[in-house]
């Protein structure tokens, strides 16, 4: 499975794997993709530059990236404290009451929210493009729109290729214009933040829109098949995401939450706010309908909503509350029915991919073989 694009990067397959855990990344970079780790659960730097110690350790010296989230436009003197102080006490007693009715405890005395996610933030955002810098990873991405222009600069000094997703054709030649050097076509049914338009429609047309750039499809890609599929439509590699949540390294060890992932059908997510404060596909829960329910006060604008649930989802994943427990995840999910390492997943896309062109091979052959006179390889 290589493309212009992989040997670019120096991996053996075009295949890119998006997860928060670096054990993860690491099995994935070692089994011939691209690891990106995800930064944006690291509140601080130095826990970051912890896990990319690890990461320098456990890849053999093969590529990796790692993946930020951070606005466009430099926001100046704003901290956590302040966006916190912006939240209405309506809605934190709308979170207080949604716990209370599930009986979700509170966190012990000290404890402080596992969940919470400050990455978004202007400052946290930018040591995390300082420390990965810093270690010889070979992509930037950026999961929400591309990276401010002096980031993009910064990364390229450093000879490390920039990656933006994009969910229409119009932020695709935003992140162009702005000099990114990839862009990732993350199609509706993807896991987390996503858009409108289907990875079958939005793929071709972002290639179109951005060519001679380089297009990763994303967006309920899962099997051999569907990354064959991606290429088809133009795209240089797959990102995904959602499938390496039940793999054996994951640090997902919840067995209620893993259950639930492992017995998901593809109907059984929702693209919901409740999350973030921005459309985020995720496991459809008694959490994400409260907060569509007659009841509810509306989600807030993100960095509100994260900040405001913070607390409540790291009570709801300690003490495991089946009716609420819920993770970010793609539509490909019905087809994520068992736990297998990595490399076995990995082995598993190869095969499917390599079928995959050969079912086409034989088709184009048998069409091109019955074609009138004249007309073959039309």
């Amino acid at each position: 499975m290589r493309t212009e694009l992989s040997e670019r990067l120096g991996i053996e397959h075009a295949i890119f794997g998006f997860t928060p855990f670096p054990a993860v990344a690491a099995a994935i970079t070692r089994a011939g993709g691209l690891g990106v780790l995800g930064a944006v659960r690291y509140g601080e730097a130095e826990e970051l530059a912890k896990d990319l110690d690890w990461m320098d350790a456990h890849v053999g010296g093969l590529p990796y990236g790692v993946d930020v989230v951070m606005p466009a436009k430099k926001v100046e003197n704003v901290t956590v404290a302040d966006v916190e102080a912006m939240i209405p006490e309506g809605h934190r007693a709308f979170v207080r009451e949604t716990l209370a009715r599930y009986g979700v405890p509170e966190l012990a005395e000290g404890e402080r929210a596992g969940w919470r996610i400050t990455g978004w933030m202007e400052e946290v955002a930018r040591s995390h493009v300082d420390v990965a810098l810093e270690h010889p990873i070979k992509l930037l991405a950026s999961a929400l729109g591309h990276p401010p222009e002096d980031v993009i600069a910064q990364a390229h000094a450093a000879g490390v290729l920039v990656a933006a997703l994009a969910g229409s054709a119009r932020h695709a030649r935003h992140h162009a214009e702005a000099g990114i050097d990839i862009v990732v076509a993350q199609g509706h049914e993807a896991g987390g933040h996503t858009g409108e338009i289907g990875t079958m429609v939005l793929v071709p047309e972002i290639a179109a829109a951005v060519a001679p750039l380089p297009v990763l499809a994303a967006g309920g890609i899962g099997t051999g098949a569907q990354a064959a599929a991606g290429l088809a439509l133009g795209a240089q590699g797959v990102w995904l995401g959602s499938v390496w949540l039940t793999v054996a390294e994951s640090e997902l060890r919840s067995p209620v939450l893993r259950a639930k992932l492992l017995a998901a059908g593809s109907g059984d997510t929702v693209r919901s706010r409740s999350l973030t404060g921005k459309p985020a596909r995720q496991l459809r829960t008694e959490w994400t309908e409260a907060w569509d329910s007659p009841d509810s006060p509306g989600t807030l604008p993100m960095p509100l909503q994260g900040l405001l649930v913070a607390d409540a989802l790291s009570r709801i994943q300690g003490y495991e509350t089946p009716e609420l427990i819920g993770t970010p995840v793609g539509q490909i999910v019905g087809q994520m029915t068992e736990e297998r390492p990595v490399a076995a997943v990995m082995d598993e896309l190869t095969r499917g991919f390599e079928q995959a062109v050969a079912r086409l091979d034989r088709i184009a052959g048998n069409t091109a073989g019955n074609a009138p006179s004249g007309e073959a390889g039309a």
